[in-house]
């Protein structure tokens, strides 16, 4: 070949290199043909979408692109739910087909001390935020059973009652079940300040948007919120988000349980998880179950809690999660599901709320299924005897209040009755304050003794 020719071919090849780059990505979309609530059905290239693919609807004037995910399809149509409002959407409009990455994040350890909605995108006015390097899907798989490691040694929650009678382990899972306005945010506030993990990563779902800086600001505080990452959906936002924001959670726990680092999740509330993806169930024609729950409430419900646990390298995510019983039924189908799927559950009663004893943990109905492996074999007898103590004054309770109980007629309703205060001060505890492991032990022996 002639330099000539060279040239010319160089030339040529510049000029479709050049044209190629003028040229439009191909963009594959559909239209949409119908609206039944929150619900919206897409026509047009059905093959190209998949379950649980996004897609983006184009809004009339300045709503803009409003994402969606497909959760069902019905003959030639896709069954998508919105992130957002549907508002100036109508028939015809057209909806984007997006790739896989939408479903993903990508976290990295630039999100510590930040504030994201269930996108992933930031909501705290602090800037964007730094991307890691590595793509971490919204629903991932748990790691297989035959791989992970066993939970590992006691982990202190710097919660008196937690730390004595319900000990966890670092990769145990708990929940934390009680009514509305007996305190579950509280108590979280404190496990956030004074567990010893390196990262705190908390989900907020379905929460009222009022409580959202007072729990970042008074209950979490700013060296809370230094060492965490909070994943926040408000109760006025779609069940999508709702739902998402679990997701979002325990895949950026996942993010630095990888790095090797000791995690404490905790997502308030499950129940609020549960009804979010009721509602998106509903809409995609499920039939309801009990209380209206959709069968995919109770397969999503252990695909999302088992990916809490020790990983299959060093990291592990402990977790815990609340759960709101409805009309204060322990046993509602939401409850009963999740304490069959937990490493223990932890009560709080509203009758002990209204006597002004806070956290209002019934420790006699709460269980860690790591007891009594996980306490300390010097102080196993102490607990053991607590626990008796604190069952004798619970059967004779209402006789005692009533005045039909007289004293001298049993020794061990007589001691119960007169340590009963020092127990319930030490079942108390301020929000401001913390008990180790060993310095709730050592103080519970005082009172009790070890015999």
């Amino acid at each position: 070949m002639t330099q000539d020719q060279g040239g010319t071919a160089a030339r040529t090849l510049s000029g479709i290199r050049a044209g190629l780059e003028r040229v439009e990505p191909l963009e594959t979309y559909g239209r949409v043909v119908a609206i039944r609530g929150l619900l919206v059905e897409v026509a047009g290239p059905v093959a190209a979408m998949r379950l649980g693919g996004r897609l983006d609807v184009e809004g009339a004037g300045s709503a803009g692109l409003i994402p969606c995910e497909i959760i069902g399809f019905q003959g030639d149509r896709a069954l998508a739910m919105p992130f957002g409002s549907l508002e100036g959407v109508r028939r015809g409009c057209p909806a984007f087909v997006r790739d896989e990455a939408a479903g993903a994040i990508r976290p990295s350890p630039a999100w510590l001390g930040r504030v994201v909605d269930a996108l992933g995108r930031p909501v705290d006015g602090l800037g964007p935020l730094a991307n890691g390097p590595e793509i971490y899907p919204l629903r991932a798989d748990p790691p297989p059973a035959h791989a992970r490691r066993r939970v590992g040694k006691p982990l202190d929650l710097g919660v008196r009652c937690l730390n004595t009678f319900l000990t966890m382990c670092a990769g145990q899972r708990m929940g934390i079940f009680a009514g509305s306005g007996v305190g579950k945010s509280v108590l979280l506030s404190m496990l956030a300040r004074y567990t010893a993990a390196d990262v705190a990563v908390i989900g907020l779902v379905g929460e009222r948007g009022r409580e959202v800086q007072e729990f970042l600001q008074d209950d979490l505080g700013a060296a809370g919120l230094a060492r965490s990452v909070v994943v926040v959906a408000t109760s006025d936002e779609p069940a999508l988000m709702r739902r998402n924001a679990a997701y979002v959670t325990l895949s950026v726990a996942e993010h630095f349980r990888d790095q090797g680092a000791k995690v404490l999740c905790m997502i308030d509330s499950i129940t609020r998880f549960a009804m979010a993806q009721r509602d998106i169930g509903l809409a995609a024609g499920e039939p309801p179950t009990a209380k209206g729950y959709t069968p995919t409430v109770f397969s999503e419900l252990p695909r999302l809690l088992e990916r809490a646990g020790p990983g299959v390298g060093e990291g592990t995510i402990s977790a815990l999660f609340t759960v709101l019983v409805e009309g204060d039924d322990h046993n509602e189908p939401v409850a009963d599901a999740v304490r069959g799927i937990l490493d223990g559950h932890i009560v709080m009663e509203r009758s002990i709320a209204e006597r002004g004893r806070y956290p209002a943990v019934n420790v006699l109905r709460s269980v860690s299924r790591t007891m009594p492996r996980s306490c300390d074999p010097a102080f196993l007898p102490v607990v053991r005897r607590a626990r008796k103590l604190l069952a004798t004054y619970a059967d004779m309770e209402e006789l005692i209040r009533l005045g039909a109980y007289r004293a001298g007629a049993s020794p061990e309703v007589d001691e119960a009755v007169a340590l009963m205060p020092r127990l319930e001060a030490f079942l108390g505890q301020g929000k401001e304050e913390a008990t180790s492991i060993g310095d709730g032990y050592a103080r519970l022996a005082e009172i009790v003794g070890g015999s």
